[in-house]
């Protein structure tokens, strides 16, 4: 008898039971191992900014190392990404990633993750990926840094080179670009209490979630968290390319606290000085990344306010049932209007935002700043929901932002091409400004010279209108409305609001101009 026969039978069926067990665990084990990694969407965003928004604020992040925020704006340029070590670059994948160092005003890292079929993983920060030029520094003490942000390149204008697309660096803000153009006015997750409140408060993405495109992909995906002492959200960008790229963006906000205003789609640009506000002494006619605000209501409406640099903050707004879209646009496309060969403002972007489904009733905010110079953003436009969420439920909306360039959105018969302002040789009255507004659009072009167009023209508040016409200017082919309003009370600001009429038919958009205190 061999030394296993003297085992009890209750130890032998057990041993006979364990082979189909050991044989269903490895199958499991074999599944599981070919299974694909769980899938990473917006709903897991989402679920990280609803659990955020019920915890007190607080930015787990250490702030850069004191000899990164002590460079000068000079030392801080001459550190650059090294392209031949960008996200993406040796699969040979159409989109690309490179990323921000730390320092001088970039100084709270951001944390950046790729989402790949096998998983999501964190992108650590790596000394090698970047050329520290002539700085003097020491990264290997640094660890794993974290990055200021990350700018995404693609073949945008011609097939042999990847140019920038999109940027996201900084607090909540981003920009991006269409064919041929160059960076101007920028987007914001955002605006909490630009107007009312404590002051403005700045959400932060202090997030992202990059997903790795496929071999003929031409749409990115990002997903990005972003943060602050009263708001908490989720984000989706699905970046589309082109000559006006297209970014939708879908996003569910929690507030931790009431706000009292806030802003939806933020977009940013600059307004130094134009042809409504000229400069005395600077050889260029203009300098602005956009000219003014467009703004579609629900109603069919189409209204242009040109933008200004006041002499202190002013802020405007247009209230309506429901929104078709808004936008900072930089409808002058000409050099000449410019004369600046580095700038080229001609080239600047428009932004226009919207909205998928129906937003509601609320307004679009205007806040305008006064700008000593052109290195600082001053306007600034958003949508405002009439009915902010209470405090901790979920606000999801969604949008589509156009970056556009010359073929720019425009109201189908006819919109604003220049706002100028001042006298022509008679004189003004001391309490008197004259307005001289260009129109253009397939409307009046169908009309002959010799059309009794006729300048509708009103002054909602503080003005009397003293005189109004409209002619066709034969140099040009466009039809040009004058305007000549008192301002009742010089501490209040005036409203004007004109249009083209021809019988019946209204030719033009709005043009809603407003003369500050």
């Amino acid at each position: 008898m061999s030394a296993g026969s003297g085992a009890a039978p209750g130890a032998a069926r057990r041993r006979r039971r364990r082979g189909p067990v050991l044989a269903a665990l490895a199958a499991l084990a074999t599944l599981a191992a070919a299974a694909p990694a769980a899938a990473f969407d917006f709903d897991d965003v989402a679920a990280r900014a609803e659990a955020q928004a019920q915890r007190p604020y607080h930015r787990d992040a250490r702030p850069a190392p004191k000899e990164l925020a002590a460079l000068s704006y000079d030392q801080y340029r001459d550190i650059r990404y090294r392209p031949d070590h960008a996200l993406w670059r040796a699969q040979k994948l159409p989109f690309e990633v490179m990323f921000f160092h730390l320092g001088k005003f970039q100084t709270v890292p951001v944390r950046i993750n790729e989402v790949a079929p096998d998983g999501v993983r964190h992108i650590p920060y790596d000394r090698a990926d970047f050329d520290y030029g002539k700085n003097k520094l020491s990264p290997a003490a640094w660890g794993d840094l974290g990055f200021a942000g990350f700018r995404v390149h693609y073949a945008l204008n011609a097939p042999a080179y990847k140019d920038e697309l999109v940027v996201f660096l900084g607090a909540s803000y981003f920009r991006a670009l269409g064919s041929g153009l160059r960076y101007g006015l920028s987007a914001r997750g955002l605006a909490l209490d630009t107007v009312g409140g404590q002051g403005e408060e700045f959400p932060d993405f202090t997030e992202f979630w990059l997903v790795r495109p496929t071999a003929d992909a031409r749409t990115l995906t990002i997903y990005a968290l972003l943060d602050s002492p009263r708001a908490s959200g989720a984000y989706r960008f699905e970046v589309h390319p082109g000559a006006a790229t297209v970014i939708d963006v879908r996003a569910r906000i929690f507030l931790r606290a009431p706000v009292a205003t806030l802003g939806l789609a933020p977009l940013t640009s600059m307004y130094f000085f134009g042809e409504n506000q000229p400069h005395r002494t600077d050889f260029r006619p203009e300098v602005h990344d956009s000219d003014g605000l467009s703004v579609a209501t629900g109603d069919g409406e189409w209204l242009w306010r040109p933008l200004l640099n006041p002499d202190r903050t002013f802020t405007t707004s247009f209230a309506m049932r429901d929104l078709r879209g808004f936008g900072l646009m930089q409808r002058d496309r000409n050099f000449a209007s410019y004369e600046d060969s580095e700038a080229r403002y001609e080239l600047r972007p428009s932004a226009w935002v919207e909205p998928s489904g129906s937003w509601g009733p609320g307004r679009v905010e205007l806040v305008q700043l006064h700008t000593a110079d052109e290195t600082n953003d001053n306007s600034v436009a958003y949508w405002v929901p009439k009915e902010a969420p209470p405090v901790g439920a979920p606000l999801d909306f969604a949008y589509r932002l156009h970056w556009q360039g010359a073929d720019l959105q425009h109201p189908p018969g006819g919109w604003v091409v220049q706002t100028r302002t001042g006298r022509g040789f008679a004189e003004l009255g001391a309490d008197e400004r004259q307005f001289v507004v260009d129109f253009t659009g397939p409307a009046l072009a169908a009309l002959p010279a010799t059309a009794p167009v006729q300048a509708v023209v009103t002054a909602p508040l503080n003005g009397e209108i003293l005189e109004s016409n409209a002619y066709r200017v034969e140099a040009t082919g466009m039809w040009r409305m004058m305007v000549r309003v008192r301002q009742l009370q010089p501490g209040q600001p005036t409203e004007l609001r004109g249009f083209l009429r021809h019988g019946k038919d209204v030719l033009t958009e709005t043009w809603s101009d407003i003369v500050p205190p």
